[in-house]
This record gives C-alpha cells, sequence and structure tokens, in this order.
C-alpha cells in the first residue's frame, strides 16, 4: 500500500463516515432532527467557518512548489464550501440551547487550537497530512451540511473540492522521506481526532437537551 493510499484509508476507517450521530442525523428523522442538524451547523461554522482557517494557514507556511500549488487550489475551493457553511448559519436559526454551553466554548477553543498547530507545524508532512484528511473527510461533513440545507430550503452549491486523484497528487509530492510520512500519518490523525472530538460533543448535546 503506498503513503497515500494509506492515508486516504485512514481517513474512510476514522474519519467521520462511520460516526453514529452523523449517521443518524443524516439518515434518521424525527422530531428534534431540525435541532440537532442547527447545533452540528453552528459548531461547524465555529470550528471551521473563521478565515484564516487549517488549509489557508498551511499554505501561508508552505514553500513554492506542487504542493503549495495543491493547498492553493485546495483553499480556493474550501473557500466555497466555508461560505456555504455561514450562509446556513443563518439559515437553520440560532444554537439550540442546550445544558453545558460553556463546556462547549472551552472544548471548541482547544480544538481551534489544535487545528492551528497543525497548520503551523514545523514538520514537513504534517500540515499537508491535516490538510488532505480535512479535505477527504470533509465528504462526510457535506452530508450533513446538505441535509440541513434541504430542510432550509436553501439552495445547495456543487461541492468543487479536491477529489481522489488530486489528494493522492499531493499526497506523493509531500510526502518524501520516512520522516515526512511520519508527519503526514501524524496530521492527518489528529486533524481526524479533532472531527471525531467534534461528533462526540454534538451527540452529547443532543442527549442533554434530551434528543435522543
Amino acid at each position: 500500500m503506498s503513503v497515500a493510499e494509506a492515508h486516504l484509508a485512514r481517513v474512510a476507517h476514522e474519519g467521520l463516515a462511520g460516526h453514529p450521530h452523523l449517521a443518524a442525523l443524516t439518515t434518521v428523522t424525527h422530531v428534534h432532527t431540525a435541532r440537532d442538524l442547527s447545533d452540528a451547523v453552528h459548531l461547524l461554522c465555529q470550528l471551521y467557518g473563521r478565515h484564516p482557517g487549517l488549509i489557508e494557514i498551511a499554505l501561508g507556511n508552505c514553500p513554492a512548489g506542487p504542493v503549495r500549488d495543491w493547498l492553493l487550489a485546495a483553499s480556493d475551493s474550501f473557500e466555497r464550501e466555508r461560505l456555504f457553511l455561514v450562509r446556513l448559519t443563518a439559515a437553520v436559526g440560532p444554537v439550540p440551547s442546550t445544558p453545558g454551553a460553556s463546556d462547549t466554548e472551552t472544548t471548541l477553543l482547544a480544538q481551534r487550537h489544535a487545528l492551528e498547530t497543525l497548520a503551523r507545524s514545523e514538520r514537513s508532512g504534517c500540515a499537508l497530512g491535516a490538510a488532505t484528511a480535512l479535505i477527504g473527510d470533509w465528504r462526510a461533513i457535506r452530508g450533513v451540511l446538505d441535509c440541513a440545507a434541504g430542510r432550509s430550503n436553501m439552495e445547495v452549491p456543487v461541492s468543487t473540492m479536491p477529489d481522489e486523484e488530486s489528494l493522492t497528487s499531493a499526497i506523493n509530492h509531500g510526502a518524501s522521506g520516512m520522516a515526512a510520512e511520519r508527519a503526514l500519518g501524524f496530521g492527518g490523525e489528529q486533524l481526524l481526532l479533532q472531527n471525531r472530538g467534534l461528533f462526540d460533543l454534538l451527540e452529547a448535546r443532543a442527549s442533554a437537551r434530551g434528543d435522543s
């Protein structure tokens, strides 16, 4: 298995596609679904709706070359996703009232710090690992956003995010050598950990509201 194949397999197996709360948000309909989707949109926006984000920070620290070119294209694509996410927060209504709101803000602050740390890492390959994992995992997140948009009668824009071939090419260019491969794997693992942590938090918030 190549480095790129292993990385993408990690995203598939450790990413959000198999998270039970994401599955519930996109496949189960009940009286609290709209509220749970609204909560997900707002928390996702707090984590990924800010600029500069992980990809932009990584781009600013990347030297000229194929990886920087890929990050530039990924940044442009992700900006469209960010704008969709920001508009969606207005469409879905306010954040649902949930016990332990201060704990949520503390957790999100720690997660934003973790993402910035990955993006600014001086270990060659780390930021790329996080960025490519984010792009790969965003497909699952986009499913949640599309469901929320559909319930809010909001037009769903076509995604222009990099495809698997593009991800593979970027990884192959950026993971040359054992040290870079390890850093790429670490960056990807940590990004996926933050995403799963966010959906664990969303699941706990839904339970605290009595939604599940």
